[in-house]
C-alpha cells in the first residue's frame, strides 16, 4: 500500500538529483538556498520559466510549455488588458486603504454584485491564508465557539492560526486542538448519490466529539471541489444538505473559494454557487488579480459588524491601488470575455477526451471535475491500490513533453489539472497527445 504524502512534497524536486542539471540550473539551485529549506521547486529536472503568455509558459531556451496547472493567473499568463491596468496604476499611485480611492469602492461593488444578497461586506488581505485566518476569527466571534471543522486533507494556509487546520500539510504541522475532521468526501468510493447523507453524518458526529470535550463548535471551513482531497466536486447541490446541517447545529458556513471561484468551476462563478448555497463567510485570493497578491473576506454585515465592534481591522497592503486595478481588470476580462463559458465548453470537452482514453488505460479508475478543475485517479486495476509512484513517473513523462501539470490526494495518485481559465481546444489536445504518449511509454 502507498504511503501518504503531504502536499508541498508531491512532485518536488530533489537535492540528490543536482548532479544531472545542466551547469546553468545547478547554479540557480545552489542560491535557491538562501530561501531555506522550505522552499520547493517541481520535477526532478526542475524548469526555468522566463516568460508567459495565455496557457503557454516559455523557458530560458524558448522552449514553449503548455500550462496545466497554473490557477492563479486565471485569465491567462500576461494578459493585456491586466498588464495595463497594473502599470497605469502603478506609476499614478499606490498606497494603503486609510484614504478614500475610488477603484477600490468600483471593484467592490462590481464584487459584491456577484455574491448572494445576505453578503454585502468585504474586506481585503493580500492571501488566501490571511483571508482563511480572518474568516476563523470572525466565525468565532461571532459563535461563541472555537471548534473548526475542515476535511482529512484540507489545504487553507501557511497563518499560525490556518495551518492548524491544514492537514495536508504534513505530521510535522500540528493540527490545532479545537479542529475536527471530516473523511475525504470521496465519491469515488461513497458514490456520487450517498455522498451528501454521508458527510452529514460524519459532520454530527465531530460535532458531538467536540462537545464531549468542551468545545464549542463555530464553523466548518470547506473548499467546495475539495482540491486537495483529490479533487471531488460531485453532482451540483450535494453540499447544500451539508451547509445546512452546519446552520442547523449553530455553525457558520465559510466557502474557501481560493481554488474553485471565480469561474473555474464552469457552472457558475463561485463553487458554493453550483450547490446553492448562500454561505456565512467566502473567503478568496489567487486568480481574483491574476497574479497580483489580493484576496478578501465576503461577509454578511450582520457577522462582520459583531467583529468590528470589538476590533478595527487593518493590512498595510491589502487592497491597495495596484491589486485594486488588477483585480478589477481581471473581472472586466472575464466578463467580457466569456471566460466562465469557456471553462464549461473546454472543460467539458477535456473531460469527456479524458473518459475516452480511461477505456483503453485501466489504470484510469476515475475522471472527475466541473470545468477547468478536472483529477484523473489511478490505482491498480488488480489491487485497487493508489498508483502513487506511477503518478509522479507519468508526471515527469509529462514534463518531458513540455507539458506541465501535478498531482494531490492523500497518496498523491491523482493527477491535478487545473489550467489558466483561457485554455483552448488545441490545447486540450496537446495535453492528450502527450498524456496517451507517457500512458503508453510507461504501461500504464
Amino acid at each position: 500500500m502507498a504511503e501518504k504524502t503531504t502536499i508541498l512534497d508531491m512532485n518536488r524536486f530533489d537535492d540528490s538529483n543536482l548532479d544531472g542539471l545542466d551547469e546553468n540550473k545547478r547554479e540557480l539551485v545552489r542560491r535557491r538556498r538562501i530561501l531555506g529549506k522550505g522552499y520547493r521547486l517541481f520535477y526532478k529536472d526542475p524548469v526555468e520559466i522566463v516568460r508567459g503568455e495565455g496557457s503557454h509558459v516559455f523557458d530560458e531556451k524558448g522552449n514553449d510549455y503548455l500550462d496545466a496547472y497554473n490557477n492563479v493567473v486565471s485569465v491567462g499568463h500576461c494578459h493585456p488588458h491586466v498588464v495595463e491596468a497594473i502599470a497605469k496604476q502603478a506609476a499614478t499611485l499606490n498606497t494603503h486603504t486609510r484614504y478614500l480611492h475610488e477603484t477600490i469602492l468600483d471593484y467592490s461593488e462590481a464584487l459584491i454584485a456577484k455574491m448572494p444578497r445576505e453578503i454585502d461586506r468585504i474586506t481585503y488581505q493580500c492571501t488566501g491564508s490571511e483571508a482563511n485566518d480572518l474568516a476563523i476569527r470572525i466565525a468565532r466571534n461571532y459563535t461563541g465557539g472555537r471548534g473548526i471543522i475542515i476535511t482529512n486533507e484540507a489545504y487553507h494556509g501557511n497563518t499560525d492560526l490556518v495551518s492548524s487546520f491544514s492537514p495536508s500539510i504534513g505530521k510535522g504541522q500540528a493540527l490545532s486542538l479545537e479542529a475536527g475532521i471530516l473523511p475525504t468526501p470521496d465519491t469515488h468510493a461513497i458514490g456520487e448519490d450517498e455522498i451528501g447523507d454521508y458527510m452529514i453524518k460524519a459532520l454530527k458526529a465531530e460535532i458531538a466529539r467536540m462537545k464531549r470535550h468542551g468545545i464549542k463548535f463555530a464553523a466548518l471551513l470547506v473548499d467546495s471541489i475539495f482540491s486537495s482531497d483529490g479533487i471531488f466536486p460531485g453532482k451540483p447541490g450535494w453540499l447544500a444538505k451539508v451547509a445546512d446541517a452546519v446552520h442547523e447545529e449553530g455553525g457558520l458556513y465559510i466557502a474557501d473559494e481560493v481554488q474553485p471561484g471565480f469561474c473555474r468551476t464552469g457552472e457558475a462563478f463561485w463553487g458554493f454557487a453550483r450547490h446553492g448555497i448562500v454561505p456565512d463567510i467566502v473567503t478568496m485570493g489567487k486568480p481574483m488579480a491574476n497574479g497580483i497578491a489580493c484576496s478578501a473576506t465576503a461577509v454578511r454585515h450582520e457577522i462582520l459588524d459583531t467583529f468590528n465592534d470589538k476590533i478595527p481591522y487593518f493590512n498595510t497592503f491589502a487592497g491597495n491601488p495596484v491589486a485594486m486595478a488588477a483585480a478589477k481588470a481581471t473581472l472586466e476580462v472575464m466578463d467580457g470575455e466569456d471566460i466562465m463559458g469557456n471553462a464549461h465548453r473546454v472543460g467539458a470537452l477535456f473531460k469527456n477526451e479524458l473518459q475516452k482514453l480511461a477505456k483503453d488505460h485501466p489504470s484510469i479508475a476515475d475522471v472527475r471535475g466541473a470545468g477547468l478543475y478536472i483529477g484523473v485517479e489511478f490505482d491498480d486495476p488488480e489491487t485497487g491500490d493508489p498508483l502513487s509512484i506511477e503518478v509522479l513517473s507519468l508526471i515527469e513523462q509529462m514534463r518531458q513533453h513540455r507539458v506541465l501539470t501535478s498531482n494531490c490526494g492523500s497518496y498523491g495518485n491523482i493527477m491535478k489539472i487545473r489550467p489558466p481559465l483561457v485554455f483552448s481546444e488545441s490545447d486540450v489536445n496537446r495535453y492528450m497527445t502527450a498524456l496517451e504518449e507517457s500512458l503508453t511509454a510507461l504501461g500504464l
